[in-house]
């Protein structure tokens, strides 16, 4: 089974348990917690090994979260681990998280721009991207700095790109000006 989907059925069953127990909210920050853990290399290690037993990992998972962890949380930990799975709590964190903004419809944004934008700039591009009506009506945006940009703003969303930045536009131009339209061609 491919690792793709591996973590979509672990992070729905791990979604739809917390729904059902009206945990949500508290299993999505214990997820962000894991997802910061997991990235320190000897963590990934230890559940990436084959070596370590079981009993073990879980020795460990429980020394490093019980207690601060909902119970829900460290019990599907321990069954990652029962059944194998504990090499994928990163996937499955990013998988979890996904599913999580679909459920209370947020979508993701990114803006980089060449300097910091001010908060009225970042409201008034909030509310032309909501009325759009092309994102879900809850907006979680992240900014950018790219002096590389010059000026302007590249908005980025579900596979989207709106590029507004002077970069862009200098290469537009210079595109045209190659073409050499003045000249006729033979």
């Amino acid at each position: 089974m491919s690792v793709t989907r591996i973590a979509n059925r672990y992070a729905k069953s791990i979604i739809e348990l917390a729904q059902e127990q009206g945990k949500l909210e508290p299993v999505h920050n214990d997820f962000q917690q894991l997802g910061i853990v997991a990235q320190n290399k000897d963590f990934q290690l230890l559940l990436k090994s084959p070596i370590i037993h079981a009993d073990k990992k879980t020795a460990v998972i429980d020394a490093l979260l019980k207690g601060k962890i909902d119970e829900l949380t460290l019990a599907y930990l321990h069954l990652l681990i029962t059944k194998g799975r504990e090499q994928y709590v990163t996937e499955i964190v990013a998988e979890f998280e996904q599913q999580y903004r679909a459920i209370k419809h947020i979508t993701q944004v990114r803006i980089t721009s060449a300097a910091p934008l001010t908060d009225s700039v970042l409201d008034t591009i909030k509310a032309k991207i909501l009325a759009s009506g092309k994102t879900q009506e809850n907006l979680e945006i992240e900014t950018v700095i790219d002096p590389a940009l010059i000026g302007g703003f590249v908005i980025e969303f579900d596979d989207k790109r709106y590029d507004a930045s002077i970069t862009s536009k200098l290469d537009d131009l210079q595109k045209l000006f190659s073409k050499n339209l003045y000249i006729r061609e033979i």
